[in-house]
């Protein structure tokens, strides 16, 4: 399986997360990306490529202008201030102070285009953004162009980013931009599945009216798990979209028999409305000792759960989410493709 990745993706260093009433450094952080590698080039993915510039018009056909315009610049006009410390929104609209106009200081901006205060913005975030961009168009092309699989090193993720909006990581949506893509190529429609341990709220928001995208994620009950406001199963999509969100909300400590139970049934969503690509969105955030969730898959299970995307037997593009820095999280995504590759060996 080729693997598409760019050093660029490191440049985003962010020092500083609200975390429990702290400000700590990030659980995604530069060094997951040399530990996923080292895990690939363990288990024997060598074909590495670098991705080619797909410039900005990709992200703009999923993501408000004025917002791309907005992360373009915040750094800048951030330290134009004079402020030490990294940007970080501490004031948002709400029910009762709706936000009806765009304010022009960054402190204003920062707090209509962010989600939360978990995610700062730092020196390096915007050129992040664009190489974990161009890691998903260039596996996609790839993918378009052979059928083969694909794994992109995404990194920062891009699930949690809305249309106009940044948090948990992410900034630009890589899933859905490489979603958009796929169908401006040519594709009629395309799924989308999210098994990162946290519901894909900015992938589900971009699509939730649209019937050319399927949205599918298994996570962790909004109720309890971050990021609390989506994901519910009565989420179904609105519009020419009811029907083409799927949430699987689970409990924490869901373990790989109920899992796997439930991936079933999220394929069997995928065959029944004629999808023509599969996009992953693949967190391994899932994985019993990750820090910040709280499922209970093994590094085995990580293999069973590639075999088994794998035999869907669609084009599929796999896309790096979650996971966080421990250990096992190279040998965990390792195990994926392994798994996937075996199961399209054995389909052919």
């Amino acid at each position: 399986m080729r693997i598409y990745h760019s050093e660029m993706s490191k440049a985003r260093r962010a020092r500083t997360e609200l975390d429990g009433g702290q400000l700590v450094p990030p659980w995604e952080c530069p060094e997951r990306v040399d530990m996923i590698l080292a895990g690939l080039r363990k288990a024997g993915f060598t074909e590495m490529v670098e991705p080619a510039e797909h410039g900005l018009a990709p992200v703009l056909a999923v993501h408000d202008a004025d917002y791309v315009d907005f992360l373009a610049t915040c750094w800048d006009d951030w330290q134009a201030l004079g402020r030490e410390g990294e940007a970080i929104a501490w004031i948002w609209p709400t029910r009762t102070m709706p936000g009806r106009r765009i304010p022009s200081c960054v402190d204003g901006r920062l707090g209509h285009y962010a989600l939360g205060a978990d995610t700062s913005i730092c020196g390096g975030t915007f050129e992040a953004a664009q190489a974990s961009k161009d890691v998903a168009l260039s596996a996609l092309d790839h993918v378009l162009a052979t059928g083969e699989p694909a794994f992109g090193l995404c990194r920062p993720p891009g699930h949690h980013a809305a249309v106009d909006q940044f948090g948990g990581y992410c900034f630009f949506n890589n899933a859905a931009v490489a979603a958009q893509r796929a169908l401006d190529a040519g594709l009629s429609r395309v799924a989308i599945l999210d098994v990162d341990f946290h519901h894909g709220n900015g992938t589900q928001q971009i699509f939730e009216q649209r019937s050319d995208v399927l949205f599918v994620s298994i996570h962790g009950d909004p109720m309890t798990c971050f990021p609390y406001f989506m994901g519910h199963a009565d989420e179904v999509g609105e519009g020419e979209g009811a029907g083409y969100t799927v949430n699987y909300p689970l409990p924490e400590g869901t373990g790989a028999e109920v899992w796997f139970h439930v991936l079933e049934a999220a394929k069997e969503r995928i065959r029944e409305t004629g999808c023509e690509l599969l996009i992953v969105s693949l967190g391994v955030d899932t994985f019993e000792d990750d820090p910040i969730s709280a499922f209970k898959l093994s590094s085995d299970d990580f293999t069973e759960m590639g075999r088994r995307l794998g035999a869907l037997g669609l084009p599929t593009l796999l896309l790096m989410e979650g996971g966080y820095a421990v250990e096992e999280i190279g040998v965990n995504v390792a195990n994926v493709l392994s798994g996937m590759t075996s199961g399209v060996v054995e389909r052919g």
